[in-house]
C-alpha cells in the first residue's frame, strides 16, 4: 500500500471541503482507544450529544422511497462545520421516524431545482420524488436550527392531522358496518408507521378488533415534548462529561436514566452500547444494546454505530467474515471513520493494499484535522517506508492518551523498541481502566502486524500476558485502530 503523504493529506483536505465529504466533518472517533462517547470520539471533549445525520446526496444514490427529505443547502465547507444544524435532538429523531438528512451540493441538478432564485444557505423540505413541501430560509446569511425544527414539525403535524382524520373516518365506517371499507382506512394508516407510530398503534388495535392479525411490530413514538426533551439532553451532556473523565459507572447510570426517560430514542442506548464495549468490556450487555437498537426505528448514525460495534466484537471473537460484513453495513448505514478505520485493518490484515488505502483515506476524509485520524494514517506510512513523516505526525501528538496503542505502532515500526513499549504500557495500563477491555487488547496487539517486530521480544511478551487468547495469530493480525 503507497500510504498517504503530506502532500496527499492536504489533497484530501481540499477535496473534503470543497467536494463531498465535509458534512460529517464531525463524525470522528478516535485512533488508539477506537471507540466509546456514542461511537463519536475516544479523547476529544465534546459538547454535544444529538449529532444530525447528515450526508451528502449524490446522483447516484438509492432513491428515497418514504417519508420525507430535508434538504440542507449550504454556502460551503465552513457553515457545514460550524453550522448550529448539525446538532438538534428533534432533527435525530425525525431521522429514526423516516426522515432523510441530505445535503445539496448547489450546482447538482437537484440542488439549483430546490434552491433556484434562493439566497444560501436554505433548507427545503421535500416528498421522496423531489417535490418541494416548504422551506426555511436564512436570516442574515445564517440558517438557525430552531427555523429547520419549526418547519419539520409544522409539515409532520399537518400530515399527523390528516391521519387522524382518516382515523376517524375508517372509525365510522366501523360503525356503519362497512368493515372492508374501515379494514383499508385503517391499513393505509398503518402504512404510515415510521412518520406516526403511535397512530398506527392505533389502527392496529382497531384492525385486531376487526379481525385482521397481520399488522406487523409497532413501535411507541420518541417524546419531543420541549421540557421533556431538555432534561434528556441534559442527563445525556452529564453522562458524557462524566465519560469524558473516565467516570465510567457514572456515566452509564445517567445514559440509562435518559434511555428510561425515552426508550423510543436510540441515542441513549448508542451510547450506553459504546461504553460497554470499549470502555468497560461487559461485552454481553453491548451485543444487547446494539441488537435493540438495530430491532428499534433508530436514525442512520445510531445503526451504524450499532453494526460497528457487532462487527468489532464479533472478528475478535473469530468470525471474521461475519464481522467483514457488519462493518460494511455500518458505513452503508451511515459513514463512521471509526468504522473506515475498522475497515482498513481489516484489509491490511489481509494483506490487499488497495483496499486498505482506499479506507485510511476514507477515514481522513471524512476529519482530515483531527489528530486520531493523521495518527492511525501515520501508523500506515511507518510501515510503508514513510518513517520520518510517520514520527513527525507521532512527535506532535505524543501527548494523546487515547492515541497510545497507535503511536507504538509507528515507533515500533521505525525500529524505535523502547518508546514503543513505553506507550503500549500508557495504553494498557494508564488509558485502559478494566481488565475485560485491556486483555483484549494485549491479544489485539499480540496478532497485529505493526508490533512484528517485539513478537518474540520477552518485555513484548511479558508486557501483554494477559492477553484473553480469542484471537488466532495464525488466521488474523487484525490491527488495533
Amino acid at each position: 500500500m503507497k500510504a498517504p503523504t503530506a502532500r496527499s493529506l492536504m489533497s484530501v483536505i481540499l477535496i473534503l471541503l470543497l467536494l463531498s465529504s465535509a458534512p460529517q466533518s464531525w463524525a470522528t472517533c478516535g485512533g488508539g482507544g477506537g471507540g466509546g462517547m456514542g461511537g463519536m470520539s475516544s479523547g476529544g471533549s465534546l459538547e454535544q450529544i444529538y449529532h444530525v445525520p447528515w450526508r451528502l446526496i449524490k446522483s447516484d444514490d438509492p432513491p428515497v422511497s418514504a417519508g420525507l427529505i430535508l434538504y440542507w443547502v449550504p454556502t460551503g465547507a465552513e457553515e457545514l462545520k460550524k453550522s448550529s444544524l448539525l446538532n438538534s435532538r428533534a432533527l435525530s429523531l425525525y431521522a429514526s421516524q423516516c426522515v432523510t438528512m441530505g445535503v445539496l451540493d448547489p450546482v447538482t441538478p437537484m440542488g439549483q431545482k430546490l434552491s433556484a432564485g434562493e439566497k444560501l444557505p436554505v433548507a427545503v423540505l421535500a416528498t421522496p420524488d423531489g417535490t418541494p413541501i416548504a422551506k426555511a430560509e436564512n436570516q442574515n446569511g445564517y440558517l438557525k436550527v430552531d427555523q429547520v425544527e419549526k418547519l419539520v414539525e409544522t409539515e409532520v403535524k399537518k400530515r399527523e392531522n390528516a391521519v387522524k382524520e382518516q382515523l376517524d373516518s375508517a372509525k365510522s365506517e366501523a360503525k356503519s358496518g362497512d368493515s372492508k371499507k374501515a379494514i383499508e382506512e385503517y391499513r393505509a394508516v398503518l402504512e404510515q408507521k415510521c412518520l406516526f407510530p403511535n397512530k398506527a398503534k392505533d389502527a392496529a388495535k382497531a384492525l385486531k378488533k376487526l379481525g385482521v392479525t397481520d399488522v406487523g411490530q409497532l413501535f411507541d413514538a420518541p417524546i419531543f415534548d420541549p421540557a421533556k426533551s431538555a432534561q434528556i439532553d441534559r442527563t445525556m451532556l452529564a453522562g458524557l462529561k462524566a465519560e469524558n473523565a473516565g467516570n465510567y459507572p457514572e456515566a452509564l447510570r445517567l445514559y440509562s436514566s435518559a434511555h428510561h426517560m425515552d426508550p423510543a430514542d436510540p441515542a441513549p442506548l448508542r451510547y450506553l452500547g459504546e461504553v460497554y464495549r470499549h470502555e468497560t468490556g461487559q461485552w454481553d450487555l453491548a451485543r444487547a444494546t446494539f441488537d435493540e437498537i438495530l430491532a428499534m426505528p433508530a436514525d442512520p448514525l445510531s445503526r451504524a454505530v450499532a453494526l460497528h460495534g457487532l462487527g468489532k466484537m464479533t472478528i475478535h471473537e473469530g468470525d471474521f467474515k461475519k464481522g467483514l460484513s457488519l462493518m460494511e453495513d455500518s458505513v452503508q448505514a451511515y459513514p463512521l471513520a471509526l468504522a473506515y478505520r475498522n475497515l482498513a485493518v481489516y484489509w491490511n490484515s489481509e494483506g490487499d493494499a488497495a483496499r486498505t488505502g482506499d479506507y485510511v483515506h476514507k477515514a481522513l476524509a471524512l476529519d482530515p484535522t483531527d489528530p486520531y485520524n493523521l495518527i492511525f494514517a501515520a501508523a500506515y506510512m511507518a510501515g510503508n517506508g514513510q518513517g520520518e513523516e510517520a514520527l513527525k505526525i507521532a512527535r506532535e501528538n505524543e501527548s494523546l492518551l487515547p492515541a497510545s496503542y497507535n503511536l507504538a505502532a509507528i515507533y515500533a515500526q521505525t525500529g524505535q523498541r523502547e518508546k514503543a513499549l513505553s506507550l503500549l504500557k500508557r495504553h494498557f495500563f494508564e488509558y485502559e481502566r478494566y481488565e475485560a477491555v485491556r486483555s483484549k487488547e494485549m491479544m489485539e496487539a499480540r496478532v497485529d502486524a505493526v508490533f512484528v517486530s517485539l513478537k518474540a521480544d520477552p518485555a513484548f511478551v511479558a508486557l501483554t500476558s494477559g492477553a484473553d487468547g480469542k484471537l488466532d495469530p495464525n488466521q488474523s493480525a487484525f490491527m488495533h485502530h
